[in-house]
């Protein structure tokens, strides 16, 4: 899978762009605040439909402008596919072929991309709900039946959430609604669950391997899924369905006391373990990032095995922040196999010397330009479409 090309209109710093990509590592060079970042977060969210940056899509579209536009062709083993995204003040419209989505997540999983930033180390050092924010995005990408179900529990949590703050402060007293909400939270809950323990299970053998490689077989990496009904892989869906209902109804007068829900799937968290100590609470901080690089790069062959192609990787900023040797061995882990946007203030000498055939577009004030000396021809002969003439900007 690759991004054939961007096209953005009113979207953050960039009025007017037409750009073509290199199928291999895309550099996109030039000082802090100058729109790298923006770039990248453009094809995120034409693969996701939101950003990794805001909540707000309003801060998506560009100063002054009503409207924010971003498209690009993506190309898999047997098809081209048109995406579209339109961002206004009534809300966001997307298109797959030129067809209008009536639901986001029959659009979400055309494009699908990971993300490497600084910020990902809170993976590992970062509260629980990063590590559930985490699962759920990138399962979501992978799995339709995933995306659907975390939006179904979601929806009903609120719903149940509310009913209990109105328990709570005797504005209702019908049990039996709250019992309905109960098992149709249990019910989608086990769904997640499981879904996760078989995804987590797959991730954790793609991650063994490279963290042995990082770590010169000094370390063996595993994940362990802490949930509140003790959870395994073996178990069935309607075994977690029936162990959730029983936890509700054990629960019920201390949920109603307090006015939330306290038991589910999104309480739930991932322990990683590092020759068997959790590595956030016991880890040095090269071991924690041994572990989030190893994360990040297993999502790239589970993301292969599981839909037949391979994302794009977008890396931000981050090799500034990972030391020689584990440099080394994420451009070595990317080189002729993904589709890689990288981000930088500039090049070190093992980046240089490691990418073969890179596209490096300089980036300053929002405009775009293409170092022809260093860049490949695969692909990327022309930045705007236009025979390689000026791209449109303000």
């Amino acid at each position: 899978m690759y991004l054939e090309g961007l096209h953005l209109k009113n979207f953050r710093n960039y009025a007017d762009l037409d750009v073509k990509f290199n199928q291999g590592v895309n550099v996109l060079l030039g000082e802090n605040a100058q729109g790298k970042t923006n770039l990248l977060e453009a094809i995120y969210v034409l693969a996701l439909t939101r950003s990794h940056r805001t909540a707000n899509d309003r801060d998506l579209i560009g100063w002054q402008a009503n409207e924010a536009l971003v498209a690009g062709r993506v190309h898999k083993t047997n098809t081209v596919t048109p995406l579209e995204l339109t961002f206004s003040k009534k809300g966001k419209k997307a298109k797959v072929n030129h067809l209008e989505q009536a639901r986001l997540s029959a659009y979400v999983g055309n494009l699908n991309v990971i993300l490497f930033a600084p910020e990902d180390l809170e993976l590992v050092k970062g509260s629980p709900s990063v590590r559930r924010h985490f699962i759920d995005q990138e399962f979501g990408q992978m799995s339709p039946k995933y995306l659907y179900n975390a939006g179904q529990y979601r929806s009903i949590l609120r719903q149940r959430n509310n009913y209990l703050r109105q328990l709570q402060r005797k504005q209702a007293k019908d049990l039996v609604y709250l019992g309905v909400l109960s098992d149709q939270l249990a019910a989608s809950g086990a769904e997640i669950v499981a879904a996760r323990l078989n995804f987590l299970d797959q991730l954790a053998v793609w991650a063994q391997q490279v963290h042995k490689v990082i770590s010169q077989e000094r370390e063996e990496l595993a994940f362990e899924y802490v949930n509140q009904i003790k959870a395994t892989r073996e178990q069935s869906v309607d075994t977690l369905y029936k162990a959730y209902q029983e936890q509700f109804e054990r629960q019920q007068a201390k949920e109603i006391e307090q006015g939330t829900t306290l038991i589910g799937p999104h309480r739930d968290d991932l322990h990683f373990m590092v020759n068997g100590k959790n590595v956030q609470t016991f880890g040095s901080q090269g071991q924690q990032r041994t572990t989030a690089l190893s994360v990040k790069l297993a999502e790239i062959d589970l993301m292969k095995a599981i839909t037949g192609e391979y994302p794009v990787l977008l890396l931000d900023d981050v090799l500034s922040e990972l030391d020689d040797a584990r440099q080394t061995h994420l451009l070595r882990s990317i080189q002729d196999k993904v589709q890689t946007f990288l981000t930088t203030t500039s090049l070190s000498g093992i980046a240089r010397k490691l990418i073969n055939d890179p596209t490096i577009f300089n980036i300053a004030s929002g405009h775009l330009s293409q170092d022809e000396s260093v860049s490949s021809s695969d692909g990327s002969d022309s930045q705007n479409g236009n025979d390689g003439q000026e791209p449109k900007q303000e």
